[in-house]
């Protein structure tokens, strides 16, 4: 059995030799990073958060616990869930998957939903 590897890290880190497939998970691409030295591999849109979680989430009244419920409920439509059911294919096969965010805490955002929903 293969284990499966799935890591997080802020794009704007280097890349680094050890993080196979690096798979950006932003909405919107990343200020004042070029695409080169970026180098990411796939950059699947519809596993984001809708403009209208991020807003809600980064507002008064945003809490993790609540923004984890609506975003897996998002992530439950036909495109998004098909795009992670290709990610878990990929991070099944034995490839490590970098998830790849700007955001400056990786652990406290959809990132973290999203390793943990590889992982299971």
């Amino acid at each position: 059995m293969t284990r499966t590897d799935v890591r997080v890290r802020r794009v704007y880190e280097p890349p680094s030799p050890d993080d196979g497939t690096r798979v950006l998970v932003d909405r919107l691409w990343p200020r004042g990073l070029s695409k080169e030295t970026a180098e990411v591999d796939e950059w699947p849109k519809a596993l984001t958060p809708s403009t209208e979680l991020r807003r809600w989430y980064h507002g008064p009244s945003g809490g993790f616990k609540e923004f984890t419920r609506r975003y897996e409920a998002e992530l439950a439509g036909p495109e998004a869930a098909a795009a992670l059911r290709d990610l878990r294919e990929l991070a099944k096969a034995g490839d490590r998957i970098t998830l790849l965010t700007a955001a400056r805490d990786p652990d406290r955002g959809h990132t973290a939903v999203l390793r943990r929903l590889l992982l299971t």
